[in-house]
């Protein structure tokens, strides 16, 4: 396991996903106040170039490079403020996350083994007539 190499493919996935979140926050105050704007650059984020942040924003560079500063100072704003509470979040989500599944694997796990061996001895004990007959003479 290549712990540096697992923290820059995070890291650039991270990156790419503040990324959409400021696009999404520039579309929003586009349609607000320049619809026809806000249109274009939906239409431009729509075919797939956004999976890629780094890429996406030298492509928008290249057609609109006023809204490629804009994304790029939305995307710093954005980092700056979520990257304080991220480690924390991201290991409390994941424990949680990891607890929760357990726990209905072991649901699903004692249900299943419960289910099984009780019917058997149930079918077992109305079928058997000396059970029944002892229950009656106590």
């Amino acid at each position: 396991m290549n712990i540096k190499q697992i923290a820059k493919d995070t890291a650039k996935t991270l990156q790419s996903y503040l990324t959409y979140q400021a696009v999404r926050t520039v579309l929003a105050q586009l349609s607000e106040t320049n619809p026809p704007l806000a249109y274009w650059l939906h239409r431009f984020s729509a075919q797939d170039k956004i999976q890629d942040g780094e890429a996406y924003i030298e492509e928008l560079f290249r057609e609109k490079p006023d809204l490629a500063l804009r994304i790029m100072t939305v995307r710093e704003h954005i980092a700056e403020e979520v990257t304080e509470y991220l480690p924390e979040m991201v290991r409390t989500g994941i424990q949680q996350a990891n607890m929760l599944h357990r726990r209905q694997h072991l649901e699903r796990i004692t249900q299943l083994n419960q289910s099984n061996p009780s019917s058997e001895p149930e079918r077992q004990a109305t079928s058997d007539p000396n059970l029944d007959n002892s229950s009656n003479d106590g």
